[in-house]
């Protein structure tokens, strides 16, 4: 597959087995289906991560992501949702909207004129390591102030965004009922202590494993 090809489907299950090897890409269950993941090499040459984007899916994958991920948020009763920059944003949208919601909140790494310094955080991701800082709009707290708020990202992979966002919500007063996203890559993020006690607040649709190389595959990582 060309790398602009996946994410646009969800394929019926595959016979693979569960621990590989793999090679064009990773199959990710996603309810009766999959959603073929394609397997990005890490610098090194020797481990790989599985790659979701998704302001790259098309409407029907976002949409069946935000599907099951909102029917996962709802024993939570989430009255509002926050979105983390920058494609934690597409998916918060559609999360909310599914819920029923008339709109929802979006963080920022652009600072506005009339932000305040002491609402921001730095932050860095997997994907981004020049760290920058993220903003929460200070005419927002009139909707987050005694509301069951979830914080919403597209991928959990070392945790460092999530807790970023958790700690401008503390800045906040606001702690999440829970926290949300589309998938969780590899396990790295189990060591950040801010989302370990999480427990069955940090909700999934998906679970990634990191790989390494196996001759001309990939298996998955015990981490």
């Amino acid at each position: 597959m060309q790398f602009h090809e996946f994410w646009q489907d969800l394929a019926p299950l595959s016979d693979l087995p569960p621990d590989g090897p793999f090679s064009a890409f990773y199959p990710a269950p996603l309810g009766d289906g999959e959603l073929r993941l394609p397997i990005r090499i890490l610098p090194d040459g020797e481990q790989a991560l599985c790659s979701l984007i998704v302001n790259q899916a098309s409407f029907a994958v976002v949409e069946a992501l935000a599907a099951r991920l909102a029917t996962r948020l709802e024993p939570f009763a989430p009255e509002v949702i926050v979105g983390l920059p920058t494609l934690g944003l597409t998916l918060a949208d559609a999360v909310a909207r599914r819920l029923g919601h008339p709109r929802y909140i979006a963080c920022g790494t652009s600072r506005k004129f009339w932000y305040e310094e002491w609402l921001s955080v730095p932050v860095a991701s997997v994907t981004t390591p020049d760290e920058k800082r993220l903003y929460l709009d200070p005419r927002m707290l009139p909707l987050l102030e005694g509301r069951r708020v979830v914080l919403i990202d597209d991928v959990v992979s070392t945790g460092r965004s999530i807790v970023a966002g958790l700690a401008l919500l503390r800045a906040a007063d606001v702690t999440p009922v829970a926290v949300g996203c589309a998938m969780l890559q590899s396990r790295r993020w189990r060591q950040q202590s801010g989302l370990a006690t999480l427990g069955d607040g940090l909700v999934s649709v998906l679970a990634s494993p990191r790989l390494r190389r196996d001759g001309d595959g990939w298996v998955p990582v015990d981490e």
